[in-house]
């Protein structure tokens, strides 16, 4: 078992990613690029900390949610192309301006604040077109009513349209007919804005689920995300064909043993109770460091190897468990939270939630290590 110098630690597998790296690659093909999602911060693994790795793998574009992750990237040295995949308020529009960040464009007056801006600034600033294909959360229609603003924008003077790009909403689906019928209304899309004179260097679409199950998708970049970080974005019994490797462990340690007798009340409100003489480890993690609280008398941690269930409810900052069948267990030993056998899926699956809840919620003072 791992040994620990602190409380606890989000190990981050360098090898992981890199292996997961090249899984895309040998499914992509030349001349599709990887451009690496990275928002909320490193899907909760640390941009920071993972960008040298991506950068020596080879990937040229990144794409986040909002300005302040690509302010980051940009302050962690990466120069390459970044992609804003959420709005940026009016009031905050000069840092996509001062970082060189790209935003996703779907609304005509905030092409032309941006454009005075970078007039102002004396620069050309590089946009994405957002279409709304089916998501209905952002984006332009993807039909004649929005090629007129479309061809507006591409005419403002520093303003360049260097990319156009849709999300698909139900992408991991088997039959796939959802995601055909965005991709087809994408494709006539941006047929009808090259016919006005609109051109469109960069189209992508294919988010993780489509990289795997859509390869008529994937046009000039693919944007992974879940796939990156080997968290499962479709069917998990598809997933375990596919050969990717979670790239985050979680581990911190035995604080105290202790044997309570039958009747023992254990934790805030007493909702276990013990029905056999109870050997109780503490545990030094709780909600705020991310560990659900929904995993009260419900989850298992590892120890020495063998799993040894959570009893009573999930503090703030500690929480117990059963270990009186595991044998000798003592101060220091080392518990996994997350690893290969208690995956990021397994967790997700047992707290009905998406795998990147449980990867982004895992909070910030947690420290993330790196290693290959």
């Amino acid at each position: 078992m791992r040994k620990l110098t602190q409380r606890t630690e989000a190990v981050v597998s360098l090898g992981a990613l890199r292996h997961n790296i090249q899984n895309i690659r040998s499914r992509i093909g030349s001349g599709v690029e990887i451009m690496a999602v990275l928002k909320g911060d490193g899907y909760g693994h640390g941009e920071k900390g993972i960008y040298s790795t991506l950068k020596s793998c080879g990937i040229e574009r990144y794409a986040v949610a909002v300005w302040e992750e690509g302010a980051s990237l940009r302050n962690a040295g990466c120069t390459e192309p970044i992609l804003l995949l959420g709005d940026t308020c009016d009031g905050q529009l000069e840092n996509l301006i001062k970082y060189n960040l790209t935003p996703a464009i779907f609304s005509y007056d905030t092409a032309e604040k941006l454009n005075l801006l970078a007039k102002w600034s004396g620069v050309i600033q590089p946009v994405h077109i957002k279409v709304d294909t089916g998501m209905s959360r952002i984006g332009f229609a993807a039909d004649d009513s929005s090629i007129e603003t479309v061809q507006k924008i591409s005419n403002l003077s520093n303003i360049e349209i260097t990319g156009a790009f849709t999300h698909f909403s139900r992408a991991d689906e088997p039959d796939g007919a959802s995601a055909k019928a965005q991709f087809e209304r994408y494709i006539r899309y941006i047929e009808r804005l090259e016919d006005a004179g609109v051109h469109i260097p960069m189209k992508h679409v294919a988010n993780s689920p489509a990289i795997l199950l859509r390869p008529e998708t994937r046009l000039d970049a693919v944007r992974a995300g879940d796939i990156l970080f080997g968290l499962c974005p479709i069917d998990e019994d598809a997933w375990e064909k596919e050969d990717f490797r979670q790239v985050m462990s979680w581990y911190t340690y035995v604080v105290m043993v202790k044997e309570v007798p039958v009747g023992t009340e254990v934790g805030y409100g007493g909702t276990f109770v013990a029905q056999r003489p109870t050997k109780i480890a503490t545990i030094p993690v709780g909600f705020a460091d991310g560990y659900s609280r929904k995993l009260s008398n419900k989850g298992k941690v590892r120890i020495n190897g063998q799993e040894a269930p959570i009893i009573g409810r999930v503090c703030m900052d500690q929480f117990m468990v059963d270990v009186t069948d595991i044998g000798e267990v003592k101060r220091g030993d080392t518990v996994s939270l997350l690893d290969d056998k208690l995956s990021v899926l397994w967790m997700a699956d047992l707290l009905d939630c998406n795998v990147d809840e449980i990867v982004c919620g895992i909070s910030k003072r947690v420290p993330r290590i790196y290693e290959d």
